[in-house]
C-alpha cells in the first residue's frame, strides 16, 4: 500500500478511511449489535411491512395505487413521531414528506427514496407481481415458496422475496423505517436531524422534481442529501457512491421505400433502410464503445486522484460476471468500473422489416433506432444534442421532425426523422467532504468491514437537482442485491441485503458526526 505520507491531501482520505475500517468496524459503541437484536426479534414482521408497501400498485399508470401508497406512507411516518404531509403539483405522484422534530443535533440529513416502481407484464411474471411471495431457492417456484409468518424464528439471509418494487426502491423505506424502530426500542436518539422525502415518479422520470424541491427549498434545507437507490457492489460488498451519471434518450427513423418492395428485382438500386442503420450506428460508436461523434465527449472531466484511488480498491468482478452473463469478453479492456466511468452510446433497440418465420425477401419501408446517452461530467443534454445533429447533417442526412411527405421524399435521398426525449447530466460530487468522511466511516461500522467507493455509478438517477439547488454534499445509499432484477419480471430482494440495510439506515441515523 501506498505510505500515506505520500498521498496527494485530497485522496490519501479515502486510503486512510481503508486502512482503519477493522478499527473502526469493532469500535461500533453496542449499536451494531442492538440492532442487530431487534431485527431478530422482528424479521417476519420487518418482511410484512415491505409486502404490504409492495402490494400497492405504485406504478405510473396507476394514479389511484400510488396515491395510496403516499398514503401508507404518512401514515407510517406519523407512526413513528414524525410530522408528515404530502407535497402535491399537477399531474405529478405526490412527494411524501416528514421531519422528526426535537432533536439537537447540530446537521441535518435528508433522506431520500422513492415509493414508485417499474410497470408490469404480468405474463412475464411468475407469480402475481402485487401478492410478494418469500422463496427459499431461485428461480422462484411453488415448491419453495415459504411462508414468512410461520418461519420462525428467524428467516434465511438468502430468501428472496419477490414483488414490483420489493428493491426497487421500497426496500430502502423500509430498511430506513425499521432501523428507526430499532433504535428507539434501544432507547437511542438521532445524532442529526432527521427529514425524509420520498418521491412517486422517479420511474418515469423525475419529471416534477425539481419543481417539489425549489417550492419546498426552505423547508428541505439540510447539510446532506442520501440517496437510497440502487444496488450494492457486484461481488456482494457494502456499497456508497457519490454520483451518477446523466441519460439523454433518441429516436432515429431511416426511411426508405414507401412500399416493401421485391429485393431480387430492386436490392442494390433501392436503399435498403436496415442497411443504412447498421452503418448509422457503426458510424456513431466503436466497437469497445467509444463515441465516434465529433464534439459528444470534448470537456468530459478527467477522473481525480482520489476517485482513481478508490475504482483501484474495488473488489474485481470482471470475469464472475462474464460467467454470469454468458458473454466471451468485455466490449472494452479497463474493466467493468472504469468504463462505467466515460461516456457511453447505447442501442437499446432496431427494428426493420421481419426476421425467423415472418422474414420475407423485400426491401423494408424504413427503420427505427433506440439510443440512449449516459453522461459525465462535465456533458449536457443540449451539447450532446447539437454535437449528434451537427454530425448527422455532415453525414449527409436530412432531418426532420415528422414523418416526410411525398416531397420530401423526392427532394431527399437521406431522410431521418429524429426525436429526442428528455435528459439531465450527471453528478459526480467530492468523495473527501466532511460529510463524505463521516458517512464513509459510519458505513465501514454498519458493515463491519470495507466499503466499495464507487464515485459515480453507471446508471442514471437524477442527483445534479439536489447539488444544484442546495448546494449540500449527495452522497448514494445502495443497499439492495445487484441481480434483484430491477425493471424486469421477477424483481426480488435477497433478505441479507435487507438486514444488511437496516443496519446502515441505522447507523446513518445515529452515528453520523462531523
Amino acid at each position: 500500500m501506498t505510505p500515506l505520507r505520500d498521498c496527494m491531501p485530497r485522496w490519501c482520505l479515502v486510503l486512510a478511511g481503508l486502512a482503519l475500517s477493522a478499527a473502526a468496524a469493532a469500535n461500533d459503541g453496542g449499536l451494531y449489535r442492538d440492532v442487530e437484536d431487534y431485527r431478530l426479534r422482528h424479521e417476519s414482521q420487518i418482511v410484512a411491512e415491505l409486502a404490504a408497501l409492495a402490494s400497492v400498485r405504485s406504478v405510473a399508470s396507476d394514479r389511484a395505487g400510488l396515491a395510496a401508497a403516499a398514503d401508507l406512507l404518512v401514515t407510517r411516518l406519523r407512526e413513528r413521531g414524525f410530522e408528515a404531509t404530502q407535497w402535491s403539483v399537477p399531474g405529478a405522484a405526490p412527494l411524501v414528506f416528514g421531519t422528526l422534530n426535537g432533536s439537537e443535533a447540530k446537521r441535518t440529513v435528508v433522506f431520500y427514496a422513492h415509493y414508485d416502481g417499474q410497470p408490469v407484464t404480468p405474463s412475464q411474471w411468475s407469480s402475481d407481481p402485487f401478492v410478494p411471495n418469500l422463496h427459499s431457492a431461485l428461480p422462484a417456484t411453488p415448491a419453495n415458496q415459504v411462508n414468512w409468518k410461520s418461519a420462525q424464528p428467524v428467516l434465511d439471509r438468502e430468501w428472496r422475496l419477490f414483488g414490483r418494487a420489493v428493491a426497487d426502491d421500497k426496500a430502502s423505506i423500509v430498511a430506513f423505517l425499521a432501523a428507526f424502530d430499532a433504535l428507539k426500542a434501544a432507547g437511542r436518539k438521532p445524532s442529526v436531524n432527521v427529514k425524509v422525502v420520498w418521491e412517486g415518479e422517479e420511474e418515469a422520470g423525475s419529471a416534477h422534481l425539481a419543481q417539489f424541491l425549489r417550492d419546498h427549498q426552505a423547508q428541505l434545507a439540510s447539510d446532506l442529501w442520501l440517496i437510497g437507490d440502487g444496488p450494492v457492489h457486484q461481488s456482494g460488498r457494502a456499497m456508497l457512491y457519490f454520483g451518477a451519471r446523466g441519460v439523454l434518450g433518441l429516436r432515429l427513423t431511416v426511411y426508405g421505400p414507401i412500399k416493401a418492395l421485391h429485393d431480387g428485382h430492386y436490392g442494390n438500386w433501392v436503399p435498403n433502410p436496415a442497411a443504412l442503420a447498421a452503418q448509422l450506428i457503426a458510424q456513431m460508436r466503436a466497437s469497445d464503445g467509444t463515441i465516434l461523434i465529433p464534439g459528444v465527449s470534448e470537456g468530459v472531466r478527467a477522473l481525480t486522484p482520489e476517485e482513481r484511488s478508490a475504482i483501484a480498491q474495488l473488489p474485481s468482478v470482471d470475469d464472475s460476471l462474464k460467467r454470469e452473463f454468458g458473454i466471451g469478453a468485455a466490449e472494452g479492456h479497463e474493466g467493468l468500473a472504469l468504463s462505467l466511468m466515460r461516456p457511453a452510446l447505447n442501442v437499446r433497440g432496431l427494428r426493420s422489416g421481419q426476421v425467423g418465420d415472418a422474414s420475407a425477401n423485400a426491401i423494408p419501408t424504413d427503420a427505427e433506432i433506440s439510443i440512449d446517452f449516459r453522461l459525465v461530467p462535465d456533458q449536457t443534454p443540449q451539447r450532446v444534442r447539437t454535437a449528434v445533429e451537427r454530425f448527422l447533417s455532415s453525414a449527409g442526412w436530412t432531418l426532420v421532425a415528422d414523418a416526410p411527405d411525398e416531397a420530401a421524399r423526392l427532394a431527399h435521398p437521406r431522410l431521418l426523422r429524429v426525436e429526442w426525449e428528455s435528459g439531465y447530466p450527471a453528478l459526480r460530487s467530492s468523495m473527501s467532504s466532511g460529510a463524505a468522511r463521516a458517512v464513509i466511516s459510519s458505513e465501514t461500522r454498519a458493515a463491519r468491514g470495507p466499503v466499495a467507493l464507487v464515485p459515480m455509478i453507471g446508471a442514471s438517477v437524477p442527483l445534479y437537482l439536489f447539488a444544484e439547488i442546495f448546494h449540500q454534499p449527495v452522497i448514494g445509499l445502495p443497499i439492495v442485491n445487484y441481480d434483484d432484477n430491477q425493471h424486469a419480471a421477477n424483481e426480488n430482494l435477497r433478505l441479507g441485503n435487507l438486514w444488511d440495510g437496516i443496519q446502515t439506515y441505522a447507523f446513518m441515523l445515529a452515528d453520523l458526526d462531523w
